[in-house]
Order: structure tokens, then C-alpha cells, then sequence
């Protein structure tokens, strides 16, 4: 069977998946934290200026008495009898128990109790990584249980929030604990399979990535381990068991519950994030039927709020704060009279404010994909979307994104379409969606599409991706694909001109192409190919 055999672009990959670690790891200062968070013990606290809030490093016991490291922030001199609302912070993937002090030092000073813990299967936290699996969202329940029961907190105005993993936990928890009344979901998932296996096609950095950290610093379940080697492994045998095991950890599969418990939800993301597409974040934002609200930034995954680890400013977290302040201290700060969807470009950094996520990109240019385009697999034409964490944080603070030469792109390995030059600026948000006909010569294939913005010289600077992955297709039998680019807010300037490439290897993906297979884009007149970009409204 030629799906046992997908490829991989390996050098380029490992290295770039090596490399991505080391970024998110300085990104977070994690080389320095991680090594001390063993030894530093209750004096850790002292390097986030323990005057003004009383810190205890505690043991709570969690699902069936794993024993779950954490640590307390309780306002300084809490008045006995009063009584404080409480956020817990569960802990990113691979992150030390120390990861969140910064800012559990902020909200503690602000009047919050703040109990943060390390998920379990990591660092000394007992048990098994079970990614977000039900013992995780178990755990939540049990440190919202000790907080009551062991701080001065209130126990109608609880609060969860955290980064990543944290995220997730967090969005899981108030499907299944009725007493968190808001939420701040940072660089999270909605959907897990939407995430790393969009388009049918294993997203292989981000998987490696997540695979990795967890090894490093952390015990992985034997369900995790097999489930990550059937994953990277292309085993379609395993793919139904896959997908059930993405669903159980998907707050999208427990949407009803979550709008029944009504907790107030703030999302955040960023464009670029190469664990945790856009997309689906926006998908499951426009489903919660409580207060809400969704914002994008530029960056990769978690690069957005990882300054606020820091301790240094930072938009998302003070969101964060405004969105606790509101909605479990009731201050009339304004942030519910704001438009809930709030997204910075990538091109300008200023912030827009939309009533809802389809108001976004309201207006639709079509890029016509005319004629039939053969390409052949199995090489990498130049076009692709870099390397994870690393190429979207260089957009985030250089506005370097990945580039690509069109005039040099080999077009045996790649189909080219471009636009006409624009006479003003076009303002591409939200979701570019790709429609085509195409015919393999095998039954499986995999394809990528990139949306560049080209200038004058012909260089691309990449917009936005996506891959699709076919499997049990007639040779030579033409089928429609539908495929959604991952979403983005980027000013194509005047005089440049839009352009979509098709080619079939990527080092972010795990690409299903047989050797010497080819694949031919046609246009039938009854069912033309198309690009559709969504624009602001001019």
C-alpha cells in the first residue's frame, strides 16, 4: 500500500523542529526556569518581588490523588473572613510550575487569589501526560475544590486561564465545572484534529514538537506514545481511533455543554500559530453562545503572550486581566461594550474591531485559475511555510515572513496563478478559500497551497497556507477540492499582485505522494477553479 510509505522532508525538518524547541524555549525563558524550578523551592518566588503577595509552593492532590505541584498567590495581607476571586492556571505543554509567576504575581496584587499547578505527567507532578485527556480535566476540578477549601477564595467568581495546554484545559474544564464563570484561553484549540491533522494531512513539526517537549520533560501515556507513532507513522488502519482520540480532547465536541455552563470566554491567538491554526479558533468562537471574545495577533504559537511571561507588558495578558476584572470582579472597565472580535495586522500592528467573525473579510476577490496545470511530487519547489515557531515569530517582530522567488519557482514541481497588479492596496482578512479540480496519477496524493504577496521584482512574501492529503482516489479521475487557507489579516500594497502556488512537499507536513506521481489542476467551464480572497470593506 503506498500510504505506509509517506514521506518526509527529515534534515530540514528535524533541524527545524530542533530549532523551533530552542526558540519557544527562549521565548519563555525556559532554559533558565526549567533548570532551576527544581532546586529553587519557596525562594523561586522571591525573583517576582514577593513584597506585596504571600506565595506557598503546596502539593494538591488531583484525579485519583495524583499528587499535582503548584503554587499559591494570595493578596497580601487577605483580612481573614474575606473572601477573593480565584484564577488557576494549569500549566502550558513541557512548562515548569513557574512558568505563569509574572503575572500571578499582577493578578495577586489586583485582588486575586491565584492558584497555578503543573499539568500532570510533567516536571514533579505525578502521573502520565494525557493531553488534556479526562484525568486532566478531572485535575481542574480538584484544584478549583482545594482552592475553596484551602484559600480565601470565593466560590461564586472562579476563573481559569493559562497558555497553550492551559488553554485547552481550561476551555475543557468549564464544559465540565459548572462553578468557572470566565475563562482566557491563550494560544488554545478548539478542534484538535482541525489543528495538526487539517486538510486530511499531519501537521509533522508541529506533532514532532509537541511529541518531543513531552518526552523531555515529562512521562507521556502509553496511549499518547502509540497514538503519536500512528500519527507520524501515516497509519490510515488507525485513523478512526486517531480521530475519536482528538475529539474526547476537543472543547468544540463539548460545545453544548460549555454554552449551558455559560462562562464568560476570551480567546486568543495568533496568525501564524503552526500548532493551533486560526481557523478553528474562529470556528469555535462563532459557536459559544455566552459573553465572548476572540482576538488574533501576529506571531506563532504562544509567541504572542510570552513577553507577558516575562513579566514584561503585554496586550493579550492585559486583555486577560481586563476580561477577569469584568467578569468576576465586576468592574465596569467596558471591555463587554467593545467589539468582541479585535485583530492586529500583521502589515500595520494597529488593532480593527469587528461585531463578529464573518464581518471580517465581508467582500470576496476571485482569482481565476484558468487552463490544466500538471505538476510532478516528491520535490520541494522552493515554495513552503517555514520552519514552526520560528519563521511566523520572524513576521511577528521583523515582518519577515517566508519568501519565495515566482520567476524562479520550478514550474514542473509547482503550478503557478497570479492576479493582476492591484491599483490600491488590498486588505486580505479572514479565510482565503481554494477551489479546483484535480486528477492524480494515484490514488493518494498530497498538495499545498500558498497565497504569496508578490512585488514588483517577482519576489512572494507568503500570506498564508494549507495542506490537503487525498487517499482511495481513481487514477485519472478528476475530483473537486475544496481547501481553506489558514486565516490571516495581511495589506498587500499597491502595485503588488496576489499569487497562489500549488506544489506537493512541505517540511510542516507529512506529504502521501508515491514516487512518480502527478497531478493535473484543470478548470471544466461548468465548475471553474478559482481562489476567493476575502477583503475588509474598502
Amino acid at each position: 500500500m503506498s500510504h505506509s510509505h509517506p514521506h518526509r522532508v527529515l534534515r530540514t525538518t528535524t533541524v527545524g523542529a530542533v530549532s523551533a524547541t530552542l526558540v519557544a524555549g527562549a521565548a519563555f525563558g525556559l532554559a533558565p526556569a526549567a533548570q532551576a524550578a527544581p532546586a529553587a523551592g519557596p525562594r523561586a518566588a522571591s525573583t517576582a518581588d514577593a513584597r506585596s503577595t504571600d506565595v506557598r509552593f503546596v502539593d494538591i492532590p488531583g484525579d485519583g490523588g495524583t499528587v499535582l505541584k503548584a503554587n499559591v498567590f494570595t493578596p497580601k495581607g487577605a483580612k481573614a473572613g474575606a473572601q477573593y476571586p480565584s484564577i488557576v492556571l494549569p500549566t502550558s505543554w513541557a512548562m515548569p510550575q513557574i512558568e505563569y509567576v509574572a503575572q500571578a504575581q499582577k493578578l495577586a496584587d489586583s485582588g486575586y487569589v491565584v492558584v497555578s499547578y503543573n499539568s500532570r505527567g510533567f516536571w514533579q507532578s505525578g502521573g502520565k501526560i494525557e493531553t488534556a485527556g479526562p484525568e486532566d480535566i478531572a485535575d481542574a476540578s480538584k484544584v478549583i475544590d482545594w482552592t475553596l477549601k484551602n484559600t480565601p477564595a470565593d466560590p461564586e467568581k472562579v476563573g481559569m486561564a493559562g497558555v497553550s495546554y492551559g488553554a485547552g484545559i481550561s476551555l475543557l474544564a468549564a464544559g465540565h465545572d459548572k462553578r468557572i464563570k470566565a475563562v482566557a484561553a491563550m494560544s488554545g484549540w478548539g478542534d484538535l484534529i482541525d489543528s495538526i491533522y487539517s486538510g486530511r494531512t499531519q501537521h509533522f513539526q508541529a506533532a514532532a514538537l509537541l511529541g518531543g517537549a513531552g518526552a523531555l520533560t515529562g512521562r507521556p501515556s502509553a496511549e499518547l506514545q502509540q497514538t503519536l507513532k500512528d500519527f507520524l507513522g501515516s497509519n490510515l488502519d488507525k485513523e478512526d481511533e486517531m480521530i475519536a482520540w482528538g475529539k474526547k480532547r476537543s472543547p468544540a465536541t463539548y460545545l453544548d455543554r460549555i454554552n449551558e455552563n455559560g462562562a464568560a470566554i476570551m480567546l486568543g491567538n495568533a496568525w501564524g500559530d503552526t500548532l493551533f491554526p486560526p481557523n478553528q479558533y474562529a470556528k469555535f468562537y462563532e459557536r459559544l453562545t455566552g459573553p465572548k471574545r476572540l482576538e488574533f495577533r501576529p506571531g506563532d504559537h504562544a509567541t504572542a503572550e510570552a513577553t507577558g511571561l516575562l513579566g514584561l507588558p503585554n496586550d493579550t495578558w492585559t486583555s486577560t486581566q481586563r476580561w477577569f476584572d469584568h467578569y468576576l470582579k465586576g468592574a465596569d472597565n467596558g471591555i463587554d461594550k467593545e467589539q468582541p472580535v479585535q485583530l492586529k495586522s500583521r502589515s500595520t500592528g494597529g488593532y480593527e474591531g469587528y461585531p463578529d467573525w464573518k464581518s471580517v473579510g465581508p467582500t470576496r476577490k476571485k482569482i481565476a485559475m484558468a487552463g490544466s496545470t500538471t505538476i510532478r511530487t516528491n520535490v520541494d519547489s522552493g515554495a513552503n511555510g517555514g520552519i514552526a515557531i520560528l519563521s511566523n515569530a520572524l513576521d511577528q517582530f521583523f515582518k519577515l515572513p517566508p519568501m519565495a522567488s515566482m520567476p524562479l519557482l520550478p514550474r514542473r514541481y509547482a503550478g503557478v496563478w497570479q492576479s493582476e497588479r492591484y491599483d490600491e492596496p488590498q486588505q486580505v482578512r479572514g479565510t482565503t478559500k481554494l477551489h479546483t479540480t484535480l486528477s492524480s496519477t494515484k490514488e493518494s496524493g498530497t498538495l499545498v497551497a500558498y497565497l504569496y504577496d508578490v512585488g514588483p521584482l517577482g519576489l512572494g512574501k507568503l500570506v498564508s497556507n494549507a495542506p490537503y492529503t487525498f487517499h482511495g482516489k481513481t487514477p485519472g479521475k478528476p475530483f473537486g477540492v475544496d481547501l481553506e487557507l489558514f486565516s490571516t489579516a495581511y495589506d498587500v500594497p499597491a502595485g503588488h499582485r496576489l499569487a497562489l502556488v500549488v506544489d506537493t512537499v512541505d517540511p510542516l507536513y507529512i506529504e502521501h505522494n508515491p514516487s512518480g506521481a502527478q497531478l493535473t489542476f484543470s478548470s471544466p467551464e461548468a465548475d471553474p477553479s478559482y481562489v476567493s480572497v476575502p477583503l475588509r470593506k474598502q
